[in-house]
């Protein structure tokens, strides 16, 4: 692996950047890491970024590296172009698919990638640029936050293909949304706009086009004024009440009582006795 990195002066924060791109083996993915920052940019705009086999195992090999990378604390993904976030799974790859292996191809995508990102040691958020549909809404709400540009569509429409979303649109949008709300989009099929799905709680915030990488770091920047550790405690307390299997207070009993005694903890609690403010990453 080798990286190019280079240095820049980001007027907003009066700081000196650095911007460094990641060489790693992508036939689909733009890599890239913006300070602490790590970017993945699927880079299939002819295909509206669409989602392929491929793709998906390229993701998850991605968020692995970034997941063992220490100079990264906080994930973004977005697609290539103006048009789409990823605008669904590519189609034509499981168009002749029989029930095991339709079966098989959920599992695997559930396993590397929609699974993988919720339960990923540091937040990831998804900047979403465009349409968001079928397995493109899916993987934006495995992240564990949303900005969406003004021009942002969202649904699940699988159910005008004879299918139902597969990659984990059944339980997550529901989760989100409500289930009334979830029922109406995945029984219609239909899209909403940016507005609509800020108003139910689909995505965190919406901004132009122009502002969403910028609203991205400037999120991406307050969440690495705080501990890696905690951060990471923090995302298995909150995915724990919703697994339907886990004691979700238990496991945030637990996750609270792991934070004591680490380095993080002593850091933070004597720069706070202190009046200072606690610098975790160096």
């Amino acid at each position: 692996m080798s990286d190019k990195s280079t240095k820049f002066w980001d007027s907003s924060t009066e700081k000196t950047c650095i911007f460094i791109e990641i060489s790693i083996m992508s036939k689909n993915l733009i890599l890239e890491q913006e300070n602490q920052v790590g970017w993945i940019t699927i880079n299939r705009p002819d295909q509206l970024n669409a989602l392929n086999r491929e793709t998906i195992a390229e993701l998850h090999q991605a968020l692995l590296d970034f997941r063992e990378n220490a100079n990264i604390g906080v994930v973004c993904i977005t697609g290539a172009g103006e048009k789409a976030f990823v605008a669904g799974a590519d189609i034509k790859e499981f168009a002749d698919y029989t029930n095991s292996e339709g079966g098989a191809l959920a599992a695997t995508g559930q396993a590397i990638l929609f699974n993988y990102i919720e339960q990923m040691n540091k937040p990831v958020i998804a900047a979403v640029n465009g349409f968001a549909l079928g397995g493109g809404l899916e993987l934006a709400m495995a992240c564990h936050i949303r900005i969406a540009s003004s021009n942002a569509r969202m649904g699940l429409p699988e159910v005008s293909l004879g299918v139902i979303p597969g990659y984990g649109g059944t339980q997550r949008l529901p989760q989100l949304i409500g289930r009334g709300r979830a029922n109406q989009l995945i029984f219609t099929g239909e899209m909403i706009n940016a507005t609509q799905a800020n108003s139910w709680g689909l995505v965190n915030s919406v901004v132009e086009p122009a502002e969403l990488k910028q609203e991205v770091m400037a999120l991406a920047a307050k969440i690495l004024k705080n501990a890696p550790n905690a951060l990471e405690k923090a995302i298995t307390a909150v995915n724990a009440g919703f697994d339907g299997i886990s004691q979700g207070f238990n496991v945030e009993i637990e996750s609270f009582a792991a934070c004591f005694g680490t380095p993080e903890f002593r850091m933070g609690t004597q720069a706070f006795l202190r009046k200072e403010k606690a610098n975790f990453r160096g």
